[in-house]
């Protein structure tokens, strides 16, 4: 529907005269009536108080279809790092009305799901903030660290609390339901592996090779890392030095050989295969994730100038490639950019 027949519908709907309408709004009444038969648009700045004198969202003015309310949500999550109370209330209600609509029952769980984790993330920063307080002011006393753990990731030494085995079984149940399906393996695997249980990811391993679209390079790193999990390191360096050898020109091959050096914390060939990775990759536009692999190594060898400076191809990837103006992760490198600059005044 056209918005000026949706503010004549509720217009309509509100027992209002275009006159008092006009009152409203703070306008004059010959606006209201060029809105109504198209000659003109409210004014941007005039849609808040429209939406508020019917009781509607802005969205419900331009009576947006389900995806296009659900991209409009999504985006909104994208751009800012915190949603007020009310904005997430009302993307809250509108996606739960959707869960019941079978077409959308998936699209919309999976931006609910989106929506929470914004939520948690950005309370997990404030938490974060205080428990980093906390620890200041009395560095001796154990009583925020488990927060800051919960919020950051910390690394836990008691293994009840540090391994995946939730993790796990929730993806072998996935796996045993869709044996067909590759992607569930591959997050098995993944858990299995950070609690060395290499064994069990062999045999997940296998079965998962077997399918149609399973990915022989992927399944060469696969081993190479469970070979790692045995404490095998010269079985799995090996596996990955041919991978190299034998794929020069594969950007993904080279950025998974990129992974298992930092990983091993070596820094230097890490971040000359995160290098070679990014410079063969052939998607446009590029991903950041060797960039971020190349800064954090940076970080971690104290060289802060380099750091910031692959911070600046960052932004610069961000800006040029997707176009991003206005984004939380275009932000969130300004930031950290602005952050290691501090940390070169200090050395």
């Amino acid at each position: 529907m056209e918005l000026g027949k949706k503010i004549r519908q509720l217009r309509y709907k509100a027992g209002l005269t275009q006159e008092q309408l006009a009152d409203k709004l703070g306008v004059g009444p010959q606006s209201v009536s060029k809105w109504e038969n198209a000659a003109s648009m409210p004014d941007i700045t005039t849609l808040p108080l429209l939406a508020e004198t019917f009781g509607v969202s802005i969205d419900d003015l331009f009576d947006l279809s389900s995806e296009q309310h659900m991209n409009r949500i999504e985006n909104s999550l994208d751009i800012n790092e915190e949603l007020p109370q009310d904005l997430f209330r009302e993307y809250e209600d509108y996606l739960k009305t959707q869960l019941d609509n079978p077409q959308n029952k998936q699209r919309s769980s999976s931006v609910l799901a989106y929506l929470y984790w914004h939520r948690m993330n950005s309370d997990a920063k404030k938490a974060a903030r205080y428990a980093k307080d906390v620890i200041r002011m009395a560095p001796g006393e154990k009583d925020c660290q488990w927060v800051l753990d919960r919020a950051e990731g910390h690394a836990a030494w008691d293994w009840n609390i540090a391994n995946h085995t939730k993790a796990i079984e929730f993806w072998r149940s996935i796996v045993e339901e869709n044996p067909d399906v590759r992607l569930p393996y591959l997050y098995l695997i993944d858990n299995l592996l950070a609690d060395h249980r290499a064994s069990e990811a062999e045999n997940y391993l296998e079965r998962a090779s077997r399918l149609p679209d399973a990915r022989p390079v992927m399944v060469r790193v696969y081993q190479a890392h469970i070979a790692l999990a045995r404490f095998d390191e010269k079985t799995a360096d090996g596996i990955i030095e041919d991978l190299v050898v034998t794929h020069p020109e594969d950007f993904a091959c080279l950025f998974e050989a990129a992974q298992y050096y930092a990983k091993k914390c070596n820094y230097a060939k890490a971040i000359e295969l995160y290098e070679q990775s990014f410079e063969k990759e052939t998607q446009r536009p590029r991903f950041t994730d060797e960039l971020m692999g190349i800064a954090d190594i940076y970080e971690i060898m104290g060289e802060y100038e380099k750091a910031a400076g692959t911070y600046d191809r960052i932004i610069d990837l961000l800006e040029n490639e997707w176009g991003f103006t206005e984004d939380t992760g275009l932000e969130h490198a300004r930031k950290e950019k602005a952050r290691l600059l501090a940390k070169v005044q200090k050395a």
